[in-house]
């Protein structure tokens, strides 16, 4: 496999697919970007190559859920590069995230940026995040190849992909979580029975570096744990401080 990394981006508006081209290759000069402006084109793009990485919108023309039957035809291909897993889907769109961030998790898109809500700074750490994760996992399956890949550490009932690079699961079941959620996880799972800081938890989110914001994602991670097991509560709560993951072992 080449080592070119390639990007698909696929939008209808030209000015906003050339916009996010340009903070692609400013941020990350060398990539290779394809520009894909309906679902047709796309669809056919994707069944023809293997794209490391895809920017996509869900409204494309008049086709209102056109990003959803793009998912799932890229979805369709797992396995098409040999690893066995989709290709990671940033999804950019006007529609409201409270509604399709879910919908599109559960589809296995990797992260949801609403438009008119973010700045180019937001757009490029969280592209940045995704490839970073795309060149672990290439050198994942080249590691892979010389010997049998051992499976994720499971404490705690609850399993961590060493890269950080699928959805993590509680008690066998995947787990649907933004990005920045996954990320504030992690930290907690890694310092599990200490408590991790508001401060801390700052570091590892892309804006809104306040403790409201905080609060939300952690309720955002309680409230996926709880979809699976109601009972939870492994993270506890420490007044003015931060929180700690007390999961039992």
């Amino acid at each position: 496999m080449s080592n070119l990394v390639k990007v698909a981006v696929i939008e209808d508006d030209l000015p906003t697919s050339n916009q996010f081209k340009a903070w692609i290759e400013a941020a990350k000069p060398g990539i290779q970007i394809d520009q894909w402006f309906n679902r047709d084109d796309a669809e056919a793009a994707i069944a023809r190559e293997y794209y490391d990485l895809v920017v996509l919108d869900i409204e494309l023309g008049r086709e209102r859920h056109a990003g959803v039957a793009i998912i799932k035809a890229i979805n369709k291909n797992i396995g098409k590069d040999g690893d066995g897993q989709a290709t990671p889907v940033l999804v950019v769109s006007a529609m409201p995230a409270t509604i399709y961030r879910s919908i599109m998790k559960a589809l296995d898109a990797w992260d949801y940026l609403q438009k008119a809500t973010f700045e180019e700074a937001d757009f490029i750490e969280t592209f940045l995040d995704m490839l970073r994760a795309v060149k672990e996992r290439r050198q994942q399956r080249i590691s892979s190849s010389q010997k049998k890949e051992e499976k994720p550490p499971v404490i705690d009932s609850l399993s961590m992909d060493p890269l950080r690079q699928r959805t993590p699961t509680w008690r066998g079941q995947r787990i649907n979580l933004p990005l920045t959620a996954q990320r504030i996880l992690a930290v907690m799972f890694e310092k599990r029975g200490q408590v991790v800081s508001y401060d801390d938890l700052y570091e590892v989110v892309k804006s809104g570096r306040n403790r409201d914001n905080i609060r939300k994602h952690v309720s955002t991670i309680r409230d996926a744990f709880r979809e699976i097991d109601p009972a939870f509560e492994g993270i506890e709560n420490v007044p003015m401080r931060g929180f700690r993951w007390v999961a039992s072992t």
